[in-house]
């Protein structure tokens, strides 16, 4: 099983369920948990590999990474709890694992708050994946890295959210890094396939102004899928929102899931 933390919140019944990126790891909630946990009770996952996860290596080598596999990985770690339901958090690749969650087991999901979320593959970052592709066995993958995060997050405002999850992605391995990377190569059907499919969970995404690779997508499919879903831009934000703007990012969010029941109408 992969590791977990929580917080109690012994007035409520309610769960949150934080669901990080490709080489962050739960750490990367720190600023929301004391707000959160006034309200939920708050479960932080480490994905494979990632954080405290990382000592499972060898057996996850075994295994094919797969969106639908790592979801598993999480409603594992809710069964044992016996969480029998949960609201979703989940930051740039999180939001995908966090939408094949909901794709699978829609009962599971109260709502889903997809943060610097990914919907397409723009031009700029295909050639990234393929750049990726190419030198992913040549090159150190913290170097890759690197260069990942100065193309997403590339402003002065940017630099604590890149600073952050280039240390977290220090705690990975070379193998690990190119098993994740290798969950590119689905990437794209898999996207084509959410952004077709709208499902009644009520859906929150949360974007940085200056998201240029992702944004433009998210704004086309809330477009699309506006029964069951909002978007709220943050100004002045990059990819990251949770980090660069989580004052901003906590009350929409905590607004959001408390009056959930209005959303909509």
């Amino acid at each position: 099983m992969i590791s977990y933390s929580i917080y109690k919140n012994d007035t409520s019944l309610e769960w949150v369920t934080f669901v990080h990126g490709a080489g962050g790891s739960s750490s990367i909630w720190f600023k929301q948990i004391r707000e959160f946990q006034k309200h939920f009770n708050i479960l932080l996952l480490d994905l494979r590999g990632h954080g405290s996860s990382n000592y499972q290596i060898k057996k996850a080598f075994k295994q094919k990474y797969t969106f639908k596999s790592i979801a598993n990985d999480v409603i594992e770690v809710l069964d044992f709890l016996k969480i029998k339901k949960s609201h979703f958090i989940g930051i740039s690749l999180g939001t995908i694992i966090i939408r094949q969650l909901a794709e699978d087991n829609p009962g599971r999901v109260q709502t889903m708050i997809l943060g610097g979320a990914i919907l397409k593959m723009n031009f700029r970052s295909q050639v990234l994946m393929r750049l990726g592709n190419v030198f992913k066995y040549v090159l150190p993958y913290l170097v890759l890295y690197k260069f990942f995060a100065f193309v997403i997050m590339p402003n002065k405002n940017h630099k604590q959210s890149r600073i952050l999850f280039i240390n977290e992605a220090k705690k990975l391995y070379q193998k690990e890094f190119i098993r994740w990377f290798k969950l590119t190569a689905e990437i794209n059907p898999v996207l084509r396939w959410f952004r077709q499919k709208e499902l009644s969970i009520p859906t929150f995404y949360v974007m940085g102004e200056e998201d240029y690779m992702f944004l433009p997508s998210v704004k086309k499919v809330v477009e699309k899928h506006s029964k069951s879903s909002k978007l709220f831009v943050i100004k002045r934000c990059g990819h990251v929102v949770n980090i660069e703007q989580a004052t901003i990012f906590n009350q929409q969010v905590l607004d959001f899931i408390l009056n959930r029941n209005c959303q909509f109408k």
